[in-house]
């Protein structure tokens, strides 16, 4: 009796538990608790597939190396040489002295290990030395490209606050991205693709704008250009500023950036801090560029260029430009997740509206109905009053698989909604290979006690056993299934623990007080 008992209290305190976790997703707001999640094919979304130019990465690589082997070659007194990129993806330099060409050959073993010679050149007395990089490097640049884009993309998406949302690599250079719920798919995708490089250069007022405009850019100058939005007229106005190409200090230095309002004129403003290296860096910049104009350059395009009035200690900036707070949000978000290691371009884009998803949820809520009512005739009609016992353990079947998927924080998708049906078929299956062992106990002439005892624990093995292997199969499919098999999997897992809590424990429990209430002579069965 002490047993019974304790197997009411704690199947009364589960299922109080698990009503809890269910109303918030019925009544939202009513307590503290997170309601269900539901998937891209339940409330809508957006489904991007993007594309990372890998070979920009490399190019990006090759880019660092040039400059690394150039600083190089300038420590160790070498003046005489021509260093360039040709061809994307090689290295050319020319050498006038054959001391020079020794000490480069040195600096290249001890510093660039990485770096292949393709061919040595002698023409003139000058050396034309034409390196690259090894294809197995190549390879993991690319390969490491796509990774740190897929970190990229997560945190900024992570910070954008979209709820349960399914990132994973595609193939060799691909993303997929589902972002449920997201209504504002223009932004969204901004925020994603935004590459967020961020510079600081020294704007060129030592030579003529109008003259570079034209076509005559100085060398190691550059136009790049600022665009302000009129929010009356909705047009774009875009402003030149002539820059040196040198980036004097770069965003990867940032430690945070955030969103603050302008106390004057109350815009937003996002405003950026360094790590000490930075901090440094930044104080020696505006010491040595005073009266100049410092160019805050993001992703090829100015956002501001104040005249440095004095040294800035500290390591603290601020970037200006009009924003709206969502704007100045979104960049705060990109600069805070760091930069894409390479530009990414939205290869397929499909968004699934609300009503498809609410069309969705309706078809499959009707299926589970359906279903549900269908097998409760079933277990009544064919198993009389212990089929009925069946039908309320299908019930609580129900209310823990929705209290695990709100309580786990899990995403319901519409394969997730079929999996719930399969299980409410499962543990039904389960009560009936139970029924039918008490069935063959009360043929034998054993006493209604006695079958129902034997039943229960001859057909517990068989349960356990088809119910654990199928429980291992729905494991193996969340760790290594995506999307919406996880979802199925994940249902799957919640309805088979569950069934076998209903289906071995709550029926066996109702029968037990039933006889020990009424102490029945003849089961209906």
């Amino acid at each position: 009796m002490k047993e019974l008992s304790f197997k009411l209290v704690i199947s009364i305190v589960i299922m109080v538990l698990g009503i809890i976790y269910i109303i918030p997703t019925i009544k939202p707001g009513i307590w503290p608790y997170k309601k269900i999640n539901l998937g891209l094919d339940l409330q809508g979304g957006m489904h991007l597939i993007l594309e990372v130019d890998a070979n920009k990465a490399v190019e990006n690589s090759l880019g660092r190396t040039v400059e690394d082997i150039r600083n190089s070659l300038k420590k160790e007194n070498i003046a005489n040489f021509e260093l360039n990129r040709i061809e994307g993806i090689k290295i050319s330099l020319k050498l006038t002295s054959s001391a020079d060409k020794d000490k480069f050959e040195k600096i290249l073993d001890k510093e660039f290990p990485e770096v292949r010679i393709i061919s040595r050149a002698i023409a003139d007395s000058i050396t034309t030395v034409l390196m690259g990089l090894p294809d197995k490097e190549i390879e993991r640049i690319k390969k490491l490209s796509t990774e740190q884009a897929l970190e990229t993309i997560r945190n900024r998406i992570d910070q954008f606050g979209v709820s349960e949302p399914d990132i994973r690599i595609r193939g060799e250079n691909q993303i997929l991205v589902q972002l449920p719920g997201v209504k504002d798919v223009e932004r969204a995708k901004a925020l994603i693709g935004k590459t967020a490089i961020l510079e600081f250069k020294i704007v060129d007022d030592e030579h003529d704008l109008n003259a570079a405009i034209k076509g005559d850019v100085p060398s190691g100058s550059e136009i790049l250009y600022q665009s302000l939005e009129d929010r009356e007229t909705n047009r774009t106005k875009k402003t030149p500023f002539l820059l040196k190409k040198q980036a004097l200090l770069s965003g990867s230095y940032l430690t945070d950036a955030r969103v603050q309002f302008d106390s004057q004129y109350n815009e937003p403003y996002v405003s950026i801090d360094f790590d000490k290296k930075g901090a440094r860096l930044f104080e020696r910049i505006t010491e040595e560029n005073v009266h100049k104009r410092l160019a805050i350059v993001l992703d090829q395009t100015v956002y501001s260029a104040p005249v440095i009035q004095e040294k800035i200690s500290g390591g603290a900036a601020r970037i200006t430009g009009s924003f709206t707070p969502d704007e100045a949000r979104d960049l705060a978000i990109v600069l805070r997740a760091g930069a894409l290691p390479a530009p990414v371009t939205i290869a397929e884009e499909r968004t699934v509206g609300p009503s498809l998803g609410t069309d969705s949820i309706t078809k499959g809520i009707l299926s589970m109905i359906v279903g549900t009512i269908l097998i409760f005739l079933y277990m009544m009609i064919y198993y009389k009053g212990s089929g009925l016992i069946a039908d309320v353990a299908v019930l609580f079947n129900i209310i823990l698989i929705c209290a695990g998927l709100a309580m786990l924080q899990a995403t319901l998708t519409l394969p997730g909604m079929a999996g719930i049906v399969l299980t409410i078929g499962m543990a039904v299956d389960a009560n009936v290979l139970i029924f039918e062992r008490i069935r063959e106990e009360l043929i034998v002439g054993k006493s209604v006690r006695a079958a129902i005892n034997a039943g229960y624990d001859r057909a517990s093995i068989a349960i356990l056993d088809s119910n654990i292997a199928t429980l291992i199969a729905a494991l193996v499919l969340f760790q290594f299934g995506t999307g919406t098999i996880k979802g199925f999997a994940v249902t799957l897992s919640l309805g088979i623990v569950a069934s076998l809590f209903t289906a071995l424990i709550i029926t066996r429990l109702i029968f037990d007080l039933i006889m020990n209430k009424w102490n029945v002579k003849q089961l209906s069965i």
